[in-house]
């Protein structure tokens, strides 16, 4: 027994010595062993690590930059003239519903003539003279609310302009056909106002020559500036 247990002793020295190789067998497997696990770990370790988003160089050149502002403008006067021209039609409308009602006064005037006293002949043309008052004072406020409009006009097509200039195409062409829209309202609102003016000029006229053939029945100053016709918002009574 004893001399099997030499004997065996005997053959493994002999296989160490004679094939080295297979003595790191077994060292050598559990080391990748450790090392495939090392290097899976470390892996997990740089995926939990956060990075950083690298910045796109293009989205901060200068012309993208003037871009973005432009564009900014375009829908801040934009929107400037927006207002200013809801207010100015919204004005014009208000000065064409009372340049009518001084028509219709005047009319019902000149065709009340001679058919009155002096006394209702003048408490109507006190009528007459509170409508022209409210004629002048709309007139006055759309003429103010026309020069914003006209300031907010010329900023919307500089805006445009350097849109174009700095290449933010989309943002010039948005402006520019914004622009031609509202000119185009305003342009209505304008033309009804202006048919309205010349009703009241045809019905001045009319009250006029009527008052001329019945100078007896008129209120003290009616005629008193014939040669003012030409702008009969002028006429003092």
């Amino acid at each position: 027994m004893a001399a099997g247990s030499r004997w065996l002793r005997s053959c493994c020295s002999l296989l160490r010595q004679s094939f080295p190789a297979l003595v790191g067998v077994r060292s050598r497997c559990l080391s990748g062993r450790w090392q495939r696990m090392a290097g899976v770990g470390f892996g997990v370790a740089l995926c939990a690590v956060p990075v950083a988003e690298k910045q796109n160089p293009i989205s901060l050149s200068n012309d993208a930059l003037i871009k973005r502002a432009v564009s900014l403008v375009t829908d801040s006067t934009s929107t400037l003239l927006s207002q200013t021209t809801y207010a100015l039609i919204e004005a014009l409308t208000e000065y064409t519903k009372a340049v009518y009602t001084l028509v219709s006064l005047y009319k019902q005037y000149a065709n009340l003539l001679g058919k009155m006293n002096s006394e209702e002949v003048d408490a109507i043309w006190q009528v007459v003279i509170g409508a022209r008052v409210d004629v002048t004072t709309k007139q006055q406020e759309y003429l103010r609310l026309e020069s914003s409009w006209m300031t907010a006009l010329r900023l919307s097509e500089m805006a445009a302009e350097a849109a174009y200039q700095s290449g933010a195409d989309q943002a010039s062409v948005t402006a520019r056909s914004h622009i031609q829209l509202v000119k185009s309202q305003v342009q209505e609102v304008r033309q009804l106002s202006q048919k309205a003016e010349t009703k009241l000029a045809e019905a001045q006229t009319e009250e006029l020559i009527k008052a001329q053939g019945d100078d007896s029945s008129l209120p003290q100053g009616v005629l008193g500036n014939t040669e003012t016709a030409e702008d009969p918002y002028l006429r003092e009574d």
